[in-house]
């Protein structure tokens, strides 16, 4: 029989009701028994490292008593990698934040922040950590994942507040006599082809629709114009989709469609129109041929054409962008626009749980660019001007009264 037996026996039996301390001062009194060599003899028997007998060792030559439920000193253990680089965490902190933290000739100024770079540049530094310790530290220090966040914009007009204020009770007033009042813009242009298109939709695992590599805009590259115009009181929205050029012309077009299909059926008694836009693109406040061709518009319907514009930098706010736009990005996100009629069907399945329902027609008319408005042109005009910044709200009266049929 081994003579070590009844050692092993002993701490087979006592050592699974016993804590971390307790094993650790049982190895150390056989060892102490056992005499020279011990340790090493307790070492294989009952599998702790030598250190940790020779610690027991120590704890039952000092008597040194421990407080209850803890099984080592305080402090004892293996010391994390962040107690011993006390300055990582301001190193760190330069290098995310190089501004606020006052090192503007961080190497890190001018690259992408990934955590990669991070944790090569601490490293440079003279710090031995891994990207999760890194990590780790920025989690702590309150760091996420960030991108851009559209908020400023730019220099705020003196009279924005106000011009809001007018907009808001402009269109109060028309809607309370049951007259019409449309929001109107152009939707950014789209690519028609097999290109990707931003979002995403469910399709079986690793089966995605496949498009083109590269999305170049080259001049023989089709593209669709979607001008909208939303009736605020009937939550309804209109779309002509042009394929030429987004011009002034284009834009009255768009709003003389609608009308003939939609707006004279629903506003039958109509006496006036309001039509809110913002104040650049084809439908700007400083467009003369915006103005000549609302002009035209407004002798077709036989009443008073009333437009107040955004003012620059706020078209976010306006109504077609958010009530109706908003929704047919949603509606088409991962479908390849590949062709005008696809286009002109998704934007036309374009609904909300408030209701919205949409309609669009494509045009394929043309509407070539640079067409200039002369001082006599513009003389011939029956513009009337507010009182609260007439650049931006004005009424055109009617030079004839046929209304359009």
């Amino acid at each position: 029989m081994d003579q070590y037996d009844d050692i092993r026996t002993r701490y087979a039996l006592l050592a699974p009701t016993l804590d971390e301390r307790g094993r650790r001062l049982l190895a150390a009194t056989e060892a102490k028994m056992l005499g020279y060599g011990g340790v090493s003899i307790l070492n294989r028997i009952a599998g702790l490292s030598r250190q940790s007998i020779s610690d027991g060792v120590k704890d039952l030559d000092s008597g040194e008593t421990l407080p209850p439920g803890r099984t080592r000193k305080p402090g004892g253990g293996r010391k994390k990698k962040l107690d011993q680089m006390a300055s990582l965490v301001e190193e760190i902190e330069k290098l995310v934040e190089p501004d606020s933290r006052g090192d503007p000739e961080s190497p890190l100024r001018w690259t992408i922040k990934s955590l990669r770079q991070i944790t090569e540049t601490v490293r440079k530094s003279g710090y031995d950590v891994s990207r999760r310790i890194v990590g780790d530290v920025l989690h702590d220090l309150g760091y996420s994942l960030q991108g851009n966040k559209k908020t400023l914009e730019g220099k705020e007009h003196p009279g924005r507040d106000a011009q809001f204020r007018h907009i808001n009770k402009e269109v109060k007033r028309f809607m309370a006599s049951t007259e019409p009042v449309v929001s109107v813009d152009t939707k950014k242009k789209e690519l028609i082809g097999n290109y990707g298109n931003k979002g995403r939709e469910w399709h079986f695992q690793d089966c995605p629709e496949e498009v083109m590599t590269h999305d170049f805009p080259v001049p023989d590259v089709p593209r669709a114009h979607p001008y909208g115009v939303y009736d605020l009181a009937r939550n309804k929205g209109f779309v002509n989709l042009g394929t030429d050029h987004d011009t002034a012309t284009f834009a009255v077009a768009s709003i003389r469609r609608w009308w003939k299909l939609e707006g004279r059926h629903s506003y039958k008694s109509a006496k006036r129109l309001l039509i809110t836009a913002d104040s650049g693109g084809s439908n700007g406040y400083r467009l003369r041929l915006w103005k000549w061709e609302l002009q035209r518009f407004a002798d077709e319907l036989g009443i008073p054409v009333t437009v107040c514009h955004f003012p620059p930098g706020t078209s976010k706010w306006n109504k077609v962008e958010h009530r109706l736009f908003s929704f047919i990005s949603i509606n088409w996100r991962g479908k390849p626009l590949t062709c005008y009629e696809t286009v002109v069907s998704l934007i036309s399945r374009t609904t909300t749980a408030k209701g919205l329902s949409v309609m669009c027609k494509l045009d394929k008319r043309r509407y070539p660019a640079g067409r200039r408005i002369s001082h006599e042109e513009m003389a011939e005009l029956r513009i009337k001007r507010a009182s609260f910044h007439g650049d931006w709200n004005y009424t055109i009266e009617p030079r004839t009264k046929v209304k359009l049929q």
